[in-house]
């Protein structure tokens, strides 16, 4: 597997005048951790929109929430639910069909129950 990881350090403090102002990145560092990734397409952009749809579609992710998991197998649970619903159930409006359709791994659409029943 390619895998390479981008670290931003922020500055110290929030340059901006509120709390929720994020702080600047002043440096960034790329380190290859196994295979030979392709350096063009290396980008924090993917894992960060990933985080933003599990908090927008589940609540037990939100801030101030009272949907959270009591059991750390729970929320394991629910968060793998939530991403093979997203990856073989859900078609994407942009793309037309499921994002493992996009990329090749089945050829057809799941159902719920296809997704229950794929043991």
């Amino acid at each position: 597997m390619d895998y390479d990881q981008v670290v931003k350090t922020d500055e110290a403090e929030p340059s901006g005048s509120g709390r929720d102002t994020p702080p600047h990145v002043i440096s960034t560092a790329e380190m290859t951790i196994s295979g030979q990734p392709d350096l063009i397409k290396v980008s924090t952009s993917y894992v960060e929109r990933q985080n933003l749809t599990k908090r927008m579609q589940m609540r037990r992710f939100t801030r101030l929430t009272n949907a959270f998991s009591k059991k750390l197998e729970n929320l394991k649970a629910a968060d793998a639910l939530h991403f093979a619903h997203y990856n073989f159930v859900r078609t994407h409006s942009s793309l037309r069909v499921t994002l493992a359709m996009a990329a090749g791994i089945t050829k057809s659409l799941w159902t719920i129950r296809d997704l229950i029943n794929s043991n």
